[in-house]
């Protein structure tokens, strides 16, 4: 069957979603076709404004309305505890648990030679500034548990122990690692809350 080139245009937009498979993508094509056009016209209206109205925080790189996020802007958080994560969506994974009162950085992704992601490609400098005129501090590693993920671990701590060490004076830094509560190869993102407030807690030095 020869499909109408709105819809296949459609699919073929929904397949380079990530997760989203060609029947997924059928699936929510022909779901939207059967829409009332009011909903087709506020749901494309939702998505030309998730540029418009989102911008990134100047000081922790995750997603905000505002130059500064809510967190950053947050004075009763701990500016000394800094959680490092791969993606904005992992900051909201972290938050839902609650109890954390630090602030976050968001370092756009991991080191993963085989995609040419090096660590030039990401905000790596930036956290090592922010460690720098933080002072004392504790810089909680949260990437998701997979080899690209250790690797960037192994990466940042190496970097965080040089940087310590060739300013004037040595920077009182703990670097820890979230701990087992999650397993080899899994998402923050997907992580149950009990899973994950068990993995902060665990976390051990590196």
């Amino acid at each position: 069957m020869v499909l109408p080139r709105a819809i296949s245009d459609l699919i073929n937009a929904f397949e380079r979603l990530p997760g989203i498979g060609p029947k997924s993508a059928s699936r929510l094509a022909f779901y939207l076709l059967n829409t009332p056009e009011t909903y087709l016209s506020d749901f494309a209206g939702k998505l030309v404004g998730l540029k418009k109205g989102t911008k990134i925080c100047r000081e922790c790189f995750s997603v905000s309305e505002n130059e500064v996020c809510q967190i950053c802007a947050d004075q009763k958080r701990d500016k000394g505890l800094i959680c490092v994560v791969e993606r904005a969506i992992d900051v909201v994974a972290i938050e839902k648990v609650g109890g954390y009162r630090g602030v976050y950085h968001v370092l756009g992704g991991v080191i993963n030679p085989l995609e040419h992601v090096g660590p030039e490609d990401l905000k790596i400098n930036e956290l090592l500034e922010r460690i720098k005129e933080a002072g004392e501090t504790e810089i909680i590693l949260a990437m998701n548990p997979t080899m690209e993920g250790e690797a960037t671990a192994l990466y940042l701590k190496k970097q965080i122990e040089s940087k310590s060490q060739i300013t004037n004076h040595k920077l009182q830094i703990k670097v820890t690692r979230i701990g087992s509560g999650l397993p080899m190869g899994a998402d923050l993102e997907f992580a149950d809350q009990a899973t994950l407030a068990r993995a902060m807690e665990g976390r051990r030095m590196i």
